[in-house]
């Protein structure tokens, strides 16, 4: 079993991500916090890139649970059918909306709870609302995110809840904000699910992950080295 992080290098593996991302954004394209839930509602098993592709259109006619109702549940599926799932998605996304003008006043709540109980919306996209939307200090956990912290060790569990409160535990306080958006940034680019982008990792050295993907024609030793170097010179750029 991997030893624990301690203190010290989760602080270290944050002020890294940080020193290469102070500002990290979302790459759902939205306009407001009803069209970032309707984005993250449509992201569920689909790429940010096929739902900004889609929503590019369906955005600047339905901006707000009332225009989104006018649309329909139709029309709202022909513009969504180049995501997974867009049947289920379009009748949620009629229902959630409905619900916000039956229930408040056309508004996104900036509460878990409520948000959780809108057709749809489960605990992740509640998480990346609240952090998005209104600049809540949650940890939305999708499969980047649990990939990430099984695979360094920084944050193991056994699903994205055990991960998510272990997160919650560990991650000091002036990082919670943006943590979210730099685990997801980080397995989506570096820590792949293939083959990890380890020669190009900045917290190569702070991660547990043993088998190591390799610099391109690198003998184990020249890999420990390339890494060993690799980290001093991130560690000196993140201070």
């Amino acid at each position: 079993m991997p030893r624990p992080f301690k203190a010290d290098e989760i602080e270290e593996f944050f002020s890294r991500l940080a020193a290469r991302d102070p500002d990290p954004r979302s790459e759902l394209a939205y306009k407001n916090p009803y069209t970032l839930l309707v984005a993250v509602v449509l992201s569920a098993q689909a790429t940010d890139k096929g739902v900004n592709k889609a929503t590019a259109a369906l955005f600047p006619i339905a901006d707000t649970p009332e225009k989104m109702i006018v649309l329909g549940e139709t029309k709202l599926r022909e513009a969504i059918q180049t995501i997974g799932l867009f049947r289920t998605k379009a009748k949620n996304v009629i229902a959630l909306s409905k619900m916000l003008i039956d229930e408040h006043g056309g508004k996104v709540p900036r509460d878990r709870e409520q948000l959780q109980a809108l057709p749809g919306v489960g605990r992740k996209t509640a998480n990346v609302v609240l952090n998005v939307a209104f600049g809540e200090p949650t940890i939305a956990v999708d499969t980047h995110i649990f990939r990430v912290c099984n695979r360094t060790h920084l944050a193991p569990g056994k699903n994205p809840r055990e991960v998510e409160d272990r997160l919650e535990e560990i991650v000091p306080d002036k990082f919670k904000l943006h943590a979210h958006h730099w685990l997801i940034l980080h397995g989506r680019y570096i820590c792949v699910a293939r083959k990890p982008r380890c020669p190009d990792c900045i917290v190569a050295d702070l991660c547990r992950y043993q088998p190591k993907t390799r610099p391109p024609g690198a003998t184990p030793q020249v890999e420990a080295k390339l890494l060993k170097r690799r980290a001093k010179t991130s560690g000196r750029r993140a201070r």
